[in-house]
């Protein structure tokens, strides 16, 4: 199966290119009376708002396989997903869409502090503003999920946590309160679910459009490896270590190995091989796990 090598996007019979994220691939199709998007999921990997090298090997066909199975399970949200054949050459790695406006707005819910947030609460006892108790560590479950949403930046900018009010500007009020709503109706049934088989979904992030009619629309990957912190529900009981607690499904093996051995400076640099095929465990391990 051919897939696209770092930030370039492969060649579809039939299919034009027109942007490149840092991820995802979207083509439109050549024939004008056909408005779908088609969304190709690259094995690009990215961290800390860098395209790194390698990518991990099938990653792009596992996410799309995760937001498969999570869309299905979310059926009655209504979905940029489009009726049609994907191409062959990226049948495993690419959803048909329908064309949406892009709401510039990355809906975060935590469930749990972690990462940025923790950052953060440690800085001032907030998360986006939000003032939580004292006394939290990380890796703690919050008295409820929190809605923190963040400013999608451009390519090649830092995303920046903002507070409601300030996505109230950027929307509208009630845009801003639909999104809230629906992020965290969609976190409270997905960790619901995700708990079922013995995991936490610590936090996730949704990104939404509006159609034509002006439908809010789910969009792009839901609930994957890349847009969400998922833990072992055991582990983060008995583990005796933040890593052992908090050991996550995804890319956090890179994360961590680059915090260890860059000090965001210039380029990134090359992956190791090991530390490749360990995401690459870890991104299989949780499709297995959840029965996607």
């Amino acid at each position: 199966m051919s897939t696209p090598s770092e930030g370039t996007a492969q060649t579809i019979p039939g299919w034009r290119h027109i942007y490149s994220g840092k991820v995802r691939d979207l083509f439109a199709s050549e024939d004008p009376a056909d408005t779908r998007i088609l969304v190709v999921a690259s094995d690009r990997v990215s961290a800390f708002d860098f395209v790194l090298s390698p990518g991990i090997p099938e990653k792009g066909a596992l996410l799309t396989r995760l937001s498969r199975w999570w869309f299905a399970q979310l059926s009655d949200v209504p979905n940029h997903l489009a009726e049609g054949d994907v191409p062959p050459s990226v049948a495993d790695r690419a959803m048909l869409a329908q064309s949406l406006e892009m709401l510039p707005i990355e809906c975060v819910v935590r469930g749990y502090i972690t990462g940025s947030g923790w950052l953060e609460y440690q800085k001032s006892g907030t998360v986006c503003g939000i003032p939580l108790p004292e006394g939290l560590q990380n890796g703690d479950r919050l008295p409820e999920p929190l809605f923190t949403p963040a400013y999608k930046a451009p390519m090649g900018e830092h995303d920046e946590n903002i507070t409601f009010e300030q996505t109230v500007e950027l929307v509208g009020g009630d845009r801003a309160t639909e999104l809230r709503d629906v992020s965290l109706a969609i976190y409270g049934r997905a960790a619901s679910i995700a708990g079922e088989k013995g995991l936490i979904l610590a936090d996730s992030k949704f990104e939404f459009g509006t159609d034509a009619d002006g439908t809010l629309r789910l969009a792009d990957e839901v609930l994957t490896s890349d847009s969400s912190r998922y833990w072992d529900a055991e582990s983060w009981r008995t583990g005796s270590t933040q890593g052992e607690r908090m050991a996550s499904f995804d890319k956090q093996i890179v994360r961590d190995w680059l915090a260890a051995n860059w000090d965001q400076e210039g380029e990134p640099p090359v992956l190791p091989e090991d530390i490749v095929e360990r995401t690459a465990g870890r991104y299989r391990e949780l499709i297995e796990r959840l029965g996607a």
